[in-house]
């Protein structure tokens, strides 16, 4: 529950059976904000209107436009749309980041750049000591990471807020409210075990037992940054259900 007792639920979206919300659902209900899951993979549908208070688009294997292997993606496009045009407060992650700037105007390719797999050290970029989730962060945090694709371009209008060394849209802002991020805040260092061997190999990254080791290493520092990020996006979730804009529900 949040600090003054309100409660809310986000609606989100999951695209593959391996990437689900992991420890965000937990860091989200200890500040009020349940989550309702929506196994879009599982062809469970998606709503035509957004009418939770908060989205959060989680990440997959896909492109923002591959409708042909993912045909629930122009229902999360359309999601993500009046998420913006709305000011509803949304998290996207990896896919979901790759969807916000897609949506919002943005590049993304597939195949693109270096890939990052495993603990990275991250650079909050000036922007972000304005910025409502990642102010006052430390200026080098460890994230996991997991992509081969990337945002080429953001939005001409984005806050752009995080970099790093191989890949440089790793967090922005659109608007007030809508945030996407390349890396993966709600994965722990035990999810890397699972990771598929050959494609990590395929890619010229070290096996899941030394990523492992590397995140388990940076675990602390990294739960206690993205933790932080967790709650306050759900304060900002909860602030809408106590002050709800004209067309929120």
């Amino acid at each position: 529950m949040s600090t003054d007792g309100v409660t809310a639920t986000a609606l989100v979206v999951q695209h593959e059976p391996g990437g689900g919300p992991g420890r965000w659902a937990a860091w989200l209900e200890e500040r009020g904000v349940t989550m309702r899951v929506v196994r879009a993979y599982e062809g469970a549908p998606l709503p035509g209107r957004l009418e939770h208070p908060g989205l959060v688009v989680l990440g997959g294997a896909r492109l923002p436009d591959d409708d042909a292997r993912a045909p629930w993606l122009p229902a999360t496009r359309a999601l993500v749309r009046q998420a913006i045009d709305e000011g509803t407060p949304m998290f996207g992650i990896c896919l979901g980041g790759q969807l916000l700037a897609h949506v919002a105007g943005g590049e993304v390719r597939g195949q693109h750049g270096p890939p990052e797999f495993g603990s990275t050290r991250l650079s909050l970029r000036p922007e972000a000591a304005g910025d409502p989730l990642f102010h006052g962060l430390p200026a080098h945090p460890p994230a996991i990471e997991n992509h081969v694709d990337a945002i080429t371009a953001l939005p001409a209008d984005a806050h752009w807020l995080v970099r790093s060394e191989r890949c440089p849209y790793q967090a922005f802002r659109i608007g007030s409210a809508a945030w996407g991020v390349q890396f993966h805040p709600e994965t722990t260092a035990e999810r890397i075990r699972g990771w598929n061997r050959d494609r990590l190999d395929r890619n010229g990254a070290p096996p899941p037992e030394t990523l492992h080791a590397l995140a388990l290493r940076d675990e602390p520092e990294a739960t206690e940054a993205w933790r932080t990020v967790a709650h306050r996006f759900a304060d900002i979730v909860t602030a809408r259900v106590r002050r709800p804009g004209p067309r929120a529900r």
